[in-house]
């Protein structure tokens, strides 16, 4: 593992830590946590979220494929931001899932599949919607849950995996929130992110390595809708106009903001801090964008 992975573990870890003390579960909310959706049951736990007041009614689902720079993260920083969510109305999974370097490329793709196929071999006994199945990430988790979904989309992409999505599945729409998406252009590569890409991917981040997982690559018309945004002090700012003139070119149907101004900065994935207004009303427009596909 290099030195940039441990110190942004011990840094996001700290960070996190301070963001979300104090917060509790809320009293509207029906938690099942820890289930095993995998053979790597160290890794490959979950929890489902849902509305007390749902009962047990069918709920459109909402996946959560967390952030972390490739190397960090798990279900338990994200279970606040994951059940304000569900207070609109939606079943959510939040899932951990194989971290670079000690799982590479594509191990965490691998397990958003697998996150998928147990929703639908579980969908009676937690009241999900399988065909109303949306999808959220950030940051790294945004890269990777836009790769899913080319893989879900583009035949050609696909093949080079070894795994198989259900078939004819295609998440209804996803939100992308301060990803990256483009890995393959020099100018796109500073140093961190070279030495990130060494532990994430298997030879170490060659160009054609890259390539593969620059998303704008691999997108056709047939990828799903698409709601996302960035903020005044996301350092991923700049792939934001990456990925609309991808939208653009395929006709993919989408929806962009901007959050924060001059008097009100706002930092990278800011949405997943509770304590903040922005967090709420991206969240909500976030919510009320897949709601539209109901």
């Amino acid at each position: 593992m290099s030195k940039t992975s441990v110190r942004i573990r011990d840094a996001f870890k700290k960070s996190d830590d301070e963001r979300d003390a104090g917060l509790t579960t809320p009293d509207n909310i029906r938690r099942y946590d820890d289930i095993v959706y995998g053979t790597y049951t160290d890794w490959q736990v979950l929890d489902v979220y849902r509305p007390k007041e749902a009962g047990d009614r069918k709920l459109p689902v909402i996946v959560s494929v967390h952030g972390g720079a490739w190397v960090y993260g798990d279900k338990e920083r994200y279970q606040y931001y994951c059940m304000s969510l569900a207070q609109h109305g939606f079943a959510v999974v939040n899932f951990t899932y194989r971290l670079a370097p000690e799982f590479k490329f594509p191990a965490a793709i691998e397990d958003i599949n697998l996150v998928m196929k147990w929703i639908m071999e579980h969908e009676t006994q937690y009241g999900f919607d399988a065909k109303h199945i949306f999808c959220v990430g950030d940051s790294a988790g945004a890269h990777q849950l836009a790769l899913y979904c080319a893989i879900c989309t583009n035949p050609e992409y696909a093949k080079n995996f070894t795994f198989e999505v259900p078939a004819g599945f295609v998440p209804t729409a996803i939100a992308l929130n301060c990803g990256k998406y483009q890995f393959d252009q020099n100018d796109s590569m500073d140093e961190q992110t070279t030495l990130l890409m060494a532990d994430y991917l298997p030879d170490g981040g060659t160009y054609e390595e890259r390539k593969i997982i620059s998303v704008v690559n691999h997108m056709t018309e047939k990828f799903p809708p698409v709601f996302y945004m960035t903020c005044t002090g996301d350092f991923l700012v700049d792939q934001a106009p990456i990925l609309e003139q991808k939208l653009l070119e395929c006709r993919i149907p989408h929806e962009f903001h901007f959050y924060g101004d001059a008097q009100h900065e706002l930092g990278h994935v800011f949405h997943c801090n509770m304590r903040l207004q922005a967090a709420m009303q991206c969240n909500k427009e976030e919510c009320e964008y897949f709601g539209r596909f109901l």
